[in-house]
């Protein structure tokens, strides 16, 4: 497998891809697959580095929104993204290369990865709900205790929120007025708690928090100093299972999986992304719900009788209600496994053997199956591992510390970053296992977690130092980026100063399209900080990205032909 990254291309996106490919795809042919990778892909923008897709593809405005303004993530989070695309469209076309396609190039681009990151805040500020989201910047976790230990905190149930602040003698006004934002912050990117949350933490030492919660079984983390990857946690695994006679199923249609059936019984984001992926590449994606539905497709604002945000990620999947608690709802969910090319579930650990719907028993039913676990902690084992969630995943794996310069405390993102990076992940190592499946008859268990995903993403050992020119700018009427290694003299030309302390003051002087103006007569490039989703999916700039029914979505992010 060879990668050609085009002079415009993210370098970062072609390691990632390249490094994930690695032996995943033992091409034969003598016509290799190659993806191509660019920055910009159909938007309209020129976007000559990962800042400024960060900026016009809304992840600065995300990320921002805890702290009131747009904020740069310190790591290439869009570039790796862009990378897991790219595998996954060369895992997808080799599939489809062995049922009998002429695919000969694969494509896609770091903007396109940005629009999917953002892509339930996309459908949820283009929603017709007359739901008003309500988020405003305030005091967020990580909370400091007496002892000056910065800490996330997680659980996913009121009582277990009570119980622990009770605990420790908050106010009750303040522990019933906090709930709500903390339980949003996963939707909103946003997690502003009442001031005598923080105060009374602030009066006892970390080994009393962590008592306390493992007490009222609430998950207490120190956030990592280190931005360092965890070392040597492969993205994914794989153990071979039982091996089918069968053909290839057949190709039904012009998609890579088409003809091909995935049973997903997943919640919240990292598991919903995963059947997303691949019912976007035509596989038809059969969804266990509990009787009712999910919960979550309640969830204001509605698009239809459907949570916008639910619908971002579900939407062209098939549903069918079992409760698997039953030993009648976990029969039916084992028999549709048994007609099915890949069986995915993000489950807690032990379920699917509590279940019967293990790897084992699944493939024992049908032969070949492509099998997937996306968790929140593999391979971390233990029976006192925290809850598997974005936070506190991106508080131990030491994102938190590489999102922010070395002047910021570390904290996570309130973006779900590894929720989505996590799906992404898994979806790669499913389409990786059904091309054994195609190729060899093979069935394989694949894992992955929100932490194994964490540690894709390149960062420093150490955390960086960032000028107030590496951070978005504030103009007369908003914010610009300028590009990554811009020359000294072609800053000082367009801000007419020899004194490159002045050039954040002289930026402030005008509009944003003074700047773009002004940088683009000289050769490069400022780029506008989206601050409103709702603008971005109205910029013709983006009308060949997006989709606008019933809400603004990314549009398929890969080419092939």
């Amino acid at each position: 497998m060879t990668l050609s990254p085009t002079a415009r291309s993210s370098d970062v996106a072609a390691r990632v891809a390249a490094d994930q490919l690695g032996a995943l795809v033992a091409e034969r042919a003598p016509d290799p697959l190659t993806p191509e990778i660019d920055w910009a892909g159909p938007v309209g923008h020129p976007l000559p580095d990962e800042n400024a897709v960060q900026a016009a593809c809304g992840i600065m405005h995300v990320h921002g929104r805890a702290a009131g303004a747009p904020q740069r993530l310190g790591v290439d989070y869009a570039s790796t993204l862009a990378g897991v695309l790219g595998t996954q469209g060369v895992l997808a076309a080799s599939i489809a290369r062995v049922r009998g396609a002429r695919i000969t190039e694969v494509r896609t681009s770091v903007a396109q990865a940005a629009l999917l990151a953002v892509q339930q805040y996309l459908a949820v500020a283009t929603s017709d709900d007359d739901w008003a989201e309500q988020w405003q910047p305030g005091r967020r976790p990580p909370f400091t205790s007496r002892d000056g230990v910065r800490f996330e905190l997680e659980t996913l149930h009121a009582e277990g929120w009570g119980r622990f602040w009770n605990g420790l003698g908050a106010d009750r006004d303040a522990i019933a007025a906090g709930w709500w934002p903390f339980q949003q912050r996963f939707s909103t990117a946003t997690g502003a708690l009442p001031q005598p949350l923080h105060d009374v933490l602030r009066t006892v030492d970390y080994a009393t928090v962590a008592a306390v919660a493992a007490h009222t079984g609430v998950s207490a983390l120190p956030v990592r100093e280190s931005p360092a990857p965890p070392a040597d946690v492969p993205a994914c695994t794989f153990r071979q299972l039982s091996t089918s006679s069968a053909p290839p199923p057949v190709r039904t249609g012009d998609e890579p999986l088409n003809g091909m059936l995935v049973v997903e019984s997943t919640r919240r984001i990292q598991g919903p992304v995963v059947g997303h992926v691949l019912q976007r590449l035509g596989a038809d994606v059969v969804r266990i719900e509990p009787p009712g539905g999910d919960p979550m497709r309640g969830t204001p604002p509605m698009a239809g009788d459907c949570s916008a945000r639910f619908r971002a990620l579900n939407d062209g999947k098939r549903v069918v209600e079992l409760d698997l608690k039953t030993s009648a709802g976990r029969q039916a969910a084992r028999e549709l496994a048994s007609e099915a090319d890949a069986f995915v579930h993000n489950w807690a650990p032990g379920k699917a053997e509590e279940f019967g719907l293990d790897a084992e028993t699944l493939s024992g039913d049908r032969p070949g199956l492509a099998y997937a676990w996306s968790s929140g902690w593999a391979p971390l084992a233990g029976p006192d591992q925290p809850l598997g969630t974005d936070y506190l995943v991106q508080a131990r794996s030491g994102l938190a510390a590489a999102n922010y310069p070395a002047d910021v405390p570390p904290a996570p993102s309130l973006m779900t970053l590894t929720d989505v990076l996590g799906g992404m992940v898994c979806a790669q190592g499913v389409l990786a296992a059904l091309l054994g499946q195609v190729r060899t008859g093979r069935g394989y268990r694949v894992d992955s977690s929100l932490f194994s995903a964490a540690g894709t993403v390149p960062r420093p050992r150490q955390r960086q130092v960032w000028t107030e020119l590496d951070r978005p700018l504030p103009t007369a009427d908003g914010h610009v980026v300028l590009p990554r290694g811009l020359d000294t003299a072609t800053l000082l030309a367009a801000a007419g100063t020899a004194e490159p302390p002045a050039v954040a003051a002289r930026v402030r002087e005008h509009p944003t399209a003074f700047w773009q103006q002004r940088l683009a007569d000289l050769g490069s490039t400022a780029t506008p900080v989206c601050t409103d989703l709702r603008e971005l999916a109205d910029d013709p700039h983006f009308a060949r990205a997006l989709t606008h029914q019933p809400f603004a979505a990314p549009k398929h992010p890969w080419e092939f032909s």
